[in-house]
């Protein structure tokens, strides 16, 4: 027998036969004969292991757990897509297609589009070189994801090897989720082990997925769909349609219930039935997504800072259910912001147990008079989020009163503040428990310092004990002051609700706090919660003013310039460092070891095209529109959509439309495409 010969027989068997079960859901032979093929397999990987490669099936589940997740730059970002609730929202989409592409005459009178389910699970990125995995990621930011390859190796749907792909590298992006049975299998297991069960598919799926031992992650069978392909050039892919047909011939799993519209009224007509029809699949979906066919039309199109302009998730309505609301209490967040939610009888919906539903501010609770004591409509927003819709008419129990705002902090006494033209009502004490706890869980989070460990029951133990009086406290705690500490679970049903010693685990938390000083200054940045900056501002701010000390002296004017920077921002920025016990911290942070330096720093200089503003028309030769437009506002120009008096330059492409006619008419300067790369460009 030739060994290298077998060898790649039984992969191409095993591969066959993994499609036709985790895939095409039509298997061909038994478990026991699938077994006996992977069995063998292994037996000849283990006796000559010069044979095993990357892509072998019996490399799928790696032997030993990962120390963590590297995070990972997308070539692309992977934007999010505007919602859609509405026929109306539908119609208004197409409408704002049609203008783009140029009106009537240049698109047919009904758009070719695609209608897909839409996955309610965790958007990845794989990439293939050479038809092989060689790396997967999640969406994470749409900028940056968490590299995940060893938990994607062992998801049996996704193919190690394409079937017939390029040679050349090749991106797909999807969605990883949980089928409603696997779901309900785990959930079971976990009841049987005394866990705690997971909210819902989609929860349960980004958990698994943020496992870091694959083996777990196999045990949990996960599904996977594929929508996009990023490689159209090297594969000859014009349209959506073909380029699901491709990647399912590469044997890429896909969602098979898509279908070609021709006009938005077919594309209503698939939206109205999966609206009820999706309930009989064995997946959970919360909308479909609508996306124009032909991907030049999608380059013609581009995307604003946030979503495609080529596509839009029409959202289901929300699933709804009754229930009394037995009270009506307030949170204090980080910022100091009080915030009323429901105590609800527990009623269940869409897969989850609901106690607690947002009620948004007092200002909604007196327009939609919810009072303590209502039957009230709940729903989950998304099909995540549960909210107070109102109460069920006529069915108000007599002398129910209406709620009223309290006027103390309920964490530390405080007189509540609500400042002009804000609806938030606001603790302004700093010193507050409440806003302690908040800031502190803030400052420990994945996106920000990453201190894996520090919990709610931690954290509520350091405060209530004065260990913790800020974030600069936490590196003043010691090994052997966190293993003595006795904390008490937050779940008080649990077997190990029962107040114990946190032992090695608090002398991990040490350790993981002490690398935490090596952390980004940008994650420093966004962990110390000032109101109004993001991950994204947080990391602009870093790189444009390179320190905390630099930060802490930039005007409003210079803080405006930055990208991702507003005049709210900036104000805000420039609020909190003015204040005394923000600058304290940020001395004691600095006095820690944290860092307050970003390496990575441009320095910061009035932008070649500040004050521009460019309008585009026309397609371009040399670049797509997203293209041009990112190149602009890089630069520090505008981008806007109308000719104006305050335009300085229309750009002219190939067939450009009535906005040429009005540059000439106002007098506005055109460049064409050569000046504009001359021009602009090379600044």
């Amino acid at each position: 027998m030739n060994v290298s010969n077998r060898v790649a027989h039984l992969r191409q068997t095993i591969r066959r036969h993994e499609e036709r079960y985790y895939v095409l859901n039509d298997p061909e032979i038994s478990d026991a004969e699938f077994d006996a093929l992977m069995n063998e397999l292994k037996a000849l990987e283990t006796a000559h292991p010069e044979l095993i490669t990357a892509d072998s099936p019996t490399q799928r589940v790696g032997g030993r757990a990962v120390a963590g997740f590297t995070t990972v730059e997308h070539d692309l970002p992977m934007l999010s897509l505007d919602n859609a609730y509405s026929p109306d929202d539908l119609r208004a989409f197409d409408d704002r297609v049609r203008r783009a592409l140029g009106g009537e005459g240049s698109v047919p009178d009904a758009v070719p589009y695609v209608a897909e389910l839409k996955i309610d699970g965790l958007s990845l990125s794989l990439r293939y070189e050479q038809g092989v995995l060689v790396q997967g990621v999640t969406r994470g930011d749409g900028t940056r994801g968490e590299d995940v390859t060893a938990n994607v190796r062992t998801i049996r749907a996704i193919p190690l090897r394409l079937n017939g792909g390029p040679a050349g590298p090749v991106e797909v992006r999807g969605e990883v989720f949980l089928p409603h049975a696997a779901f309900e299998r785990m959930n079971r297991e976990r009841e049987d082990a005394e866990q705690p069960p997971f909210a819902n598919p989609r929860n349960a799926a980004a958990g698994t997925m943020r496992n870091l031992d694959p083996a777990q992650v196999a045990s949990r069978r996960l599904g996977a769909f594929f929508y996009q392909l990023l490689a159209p050039a090297a594969t000859e892919v014009a349209t959506q349609r073909v380029a699901l047909k491709t990647m399912k011939d590469w044997s890429l799993p896909v969602e098979p219930h898509w279908q070609a519209c021709s006009g938005i009224d077919a594309v209503m007509a698939y939206c109205a039935q999966w609206a009820d029809g999706r309930h009989a699949l064995g997946f959970d979906t919360d909308g479909v997504v609508i996306k124009v066919d032909h991907l030049e039309w999608r380059e013609r199109l581009g995307s604003t800072g946030k979503f495609p302009r080529w596509a839009l998730a029409y959202k289901f309505p929300a699933a709804q259910a009754r229930t009394t609301l037995i009270r009506i209490e307030v949170n204090v967040g980080r910022t100091g912001a009080v915030t009323p939610y429901a105590v609800l009888e527990p009623v269940r919906l869409s897969g989850s147990t609901i106690q607690m539903a947002t009620l948004h501010n007092e200002q909604e609770i007196v327009r939609r008079d919810i009072r303590p004591g209502d039957t009230v409509v709940i729903e989950k927003g998304g099909e995540v989020i549960p909210k107070v819709v109102g109460p069920v008419p006529g069915m108000r129990a007599a002398g129910v009163e209406p709620w009223v705002m309290p006027t103390l902090c309920p964490a530390c006494g405080s007189r509540l503040d609500r400042p002009p033209g804000e609806v938030v009502w606001r603790c302004l004490n700093s010193a507050c428990p409440a806003r302690l706890r908040r800031s502190l869980l803030h400052f420990a989070s994945r996106r920000a310092m990453n201190i894996d460990g520090l919990g709610e029951a931690i954290v509520d133990q350091l405060v209530d004990l004065g260990l913790v009086r800020d974030a600069a406290d936490l590196y003043t705690l010691t090994a052997p002051a966190l293993t003595e500490l006795v904390v008490t679970p937050k779940d008080a049903t649990s077997e190990r609700a029962r107040p114990r010693k946190l032992g090695k685990v608090g002398a991990n938390l040490v350790a993981q706090i002490e690398g935490s000083k090596a952390n980004a200054f940008w994650r420093v940045l966004f962990g110390l919660g000032i109101r109004h900056v993001g991950e994204r501002s947080a990391q602009a701010l870093a790189t444009a003013f390179g320190s905390i000390d630099a930060l802490m002296r930039a005007t409003p004017d210079a803080l405006e310039t930055i990208e991702d920077v507003g005049p709210v921002v900036a104000a805000s920025v420039r609020r909190h460092f003015e204040e005394s016990h923000n600058q304290d911290l940020v001395a004691r942070l600095r006095a820690a070891g944290v860092r307050m330096i970003e390496e990575h720093a441009v320095p910061l200089q009035e932008p070649a095209l500040a004050g521009v503003v460019v309008v585009l028309t026309g397609a371009l030769a040399s670049m797509s529109r997203e293209a041009a437009e990112t190149a602009i506002t890089a630069r520090g120009g505008r981008v806007a959509k109308s000719v104006s008096k305050q335009t300085t330059y229309v750009v002219a492409g190939a067939d450009p439309g009535s906005k040429l006619e009005k540059a000439r008419q106002l007098g506005i300067e055109v460049l064409d495409e050569a000046a504009f790369l001359s021009r602009i460009m090379q600044t």
